[in-house]
């Protein structure tokens, strides 16, 4: 009955809009007080030990890293090469715009960032050369999906600190699920615009196209520094966020993009968003605390064996859940509070934690695009000026490859597991 009345009331404090961070700690401090034997020092100690985490540093870090990419010229870069080599392509700015997401992810971490930053560039282009609207804003928020799945995937930091698994180890999990959604998304631009021979470029020489290519390459080796340091165990991935910010601001410099104004605004910027993250992870690591008490994990695997005992049955709830979860709650929010409880119940039933994690991750993102929460919508509205009805929209028809890919995702685990189990990550 406690934890049932626990969860109960985060949910009412979530309905009645009250901050993630307020809806988890209100309860648990409500638990502590009420439960004898239980100090209030634990609400302090369980707090301190939720951020008190060398990985989790990674996140400000990597925030910092996508806000300064931002102002560095970079994305400017990527976009010219990638209409350098796929502009002559009809429905070219579709690939282009999926193309420099992609290159971008890789230092932004965040969908949010991505979508921010690819919104105010690539659709007004792709609106002024005849692209409909919702098709242009719509594949922006797709293609956005991408930078949370890849290194420095924000998602997938969380996520490996919650579950006790190595960061190093879920950056690899979602590079292959990164990919096959990248072709999907390539797949839809292409059916969709298979008629439009007007939205077709000229064909650029060789000549720009290599002075593109060079011009494109410096930026991509924030990707080579950041998991190459990694994956060659020569820096931590919270080391390799800090090398990744030097090398950013250094590509900066180069590029005569730098003055403090922006740095300082970089700095602000990431210091909100990464405070109201590790302010969920703290009360989020009290709460978990509560729900390990009360046994919480044990509670769900009992419920879900007492409905089925065969795995694929396990995964389409687990996913429906998490699909409806991800709708409601913000993804951070949402990894910290389910992790602790669904993961240990995913071993159970025999599921890799490389292959749950890439499950749960690859969900709770799909709800970044969808209402009443869909953060992903407010910020393109609010950066290319569209009605927020407009954009949905426009990202309905793109739920058909990203939900193929999910299915994909969940039913073949060597999607996710093969290439972190190759390099020794067990």
């Amino acid at each position: 009955m406690t934890l049932i009345l626990m969860v109960v009331g985060v949910l009412v404090l979530l309905a009645v809009r009250v901050p993630v961070a307020i809806a988890l700690l209100v309860p648990s401090m409500v638990y502590i007080a009420v439960t004898p034997g239980v100090s209030m020092d634990v609400a302090m100690q369980q707090t301190l030990s939720g951020v008190n985490s060398f990985p989790i540093l990674a996140v400000p870090l990597f925030i910092l890293l996508g806000n300064l990419a931002n102002d560095s010229g970079i994305t400017d870069r990527m976009y010219a090469a990638a209409v350098a080599f796929l502009g002559h392509f009809r429905g070219s700015l579709g690939y282009v715009n999926i193309a420099t997401s992609f290159g971008f992810s890789w230092m932004s971490g965040a969908a949010i960032a991505d979508a921010a930053a690819m919104g105010r560039m690539q659709v007004p282009q792709m609106v002024k050369r005849g692209y409909p609207a919702g098709f242009s804003v719509g594949l922006t928020g797709a293609s956005s999906l991408v930078a949370p799945i890849i290194p420095p995937s924000i998602a997938a930091i969380v996520y490996a600190v919650t579950a006790g698994l190595s960061v190093g180890a879920l950056f690899l999990v979602g590079l292959v699920p990164a990919l096959l959604l990248i072709v999907a998304l390539c797949i839809t631009v292409w059916w969709r615009l298979r008629k439009r021979d007007d939205l077709r470029g000229e064909r650029t020489g060789w000549g720009e196209r290599m002075r593109s290519l060079l011009g494109a390459l410096p930026p991509a080796g924030a990707a080579v520094v950041i998991l190459g340091s990694i994956l060659l165990g020569m820096a931590t991935p919270t080391e390799a966020a800090g090398l990744g910010v030097v090398y950013v601001l250094t590509l900066s410099i180069v590029y005569r993009k730098f003055t403090w104004k922006s740095v300082i605004k970089s700095l602000v910027q990431t210091a909100q968003t990464s405070g109201s993250v590790l302010l969920i992870v703290a009360t989020a690591a009290l709460f978990g605390w509560v729900l390990a008490r009360e046994r919480a994990p044990q509670a769900a695997a009992d419920a879900l064996l007492g409905i089925t005992t065969y795995t694929v049955v396990f995964l389409i709830i687990v996913n429906v859940l998490l699909l409806i979860v991800g709708a409601l709650l913000e993804s951070t929010s949402a990894i910290l509070i389910l992790v602790p409880v669904l993961a240990p119940v995913a071993e159970t039933f025999g599921v890799h934690p490389f292959h749950f994690a890439a499950i749960v991750i690859f969900n709770l993102l799909l709800g970044l695009l969808t209402p009443p929460v869909g953060m992903v919508l407010f910020v393109l509205s609010s950066t290319t000026g569209y009605k927020v009805s407009t954009i949905i929209r426009g990202v309905v028809p793109f739920y058909v490859p990203m939900l193929a890919v999910l299915l994909l995702i969940t039913f073949f685990p060597a999607i996710s597991t093969t290439l972190p189990l190759m390099l020794g990550y067990a």
